[in-house]
């Protein structure tokens, strides 16, 4: 099993995409300051996930949404939950 998650910092107003397959191991990463990028914006809060079969299928769907690069394509997927 693996997960597409979505965070969000109030502080950095910006939400931040990833992929991995401990998703509450990774989100705790997130919060101590373990990721260089995200410890600028703690504390992070989860606000959308995907559930995949495999790392490769969850990392596949993380670049789909990055490369729209699109903050209302972000907010619409977490509306939609």
């Amino acid at each position: 099993m693996a997960f597409v998650y979505i965070l969000f910092s109030k502080k950095l107003n910006k939400h931040y995409i990833g992929a991995c397959k401990d998703i509450d191991r990774r989100i705790y990463e997130h919060n101590i300051g373990h990721s260089k990028f995200t410890k600028t914006g703690l504390p992070w809060e989860l606000m959308y996930v995907e559930e995949y079969e495999d790392l490769a299928k969850a990392k596949k769907r993380e670049l789909e949404i990055k490369k729209k690069k699109s903050r209302k394509f972000i907010e619409e997927l977490i509306a939609k939950g």
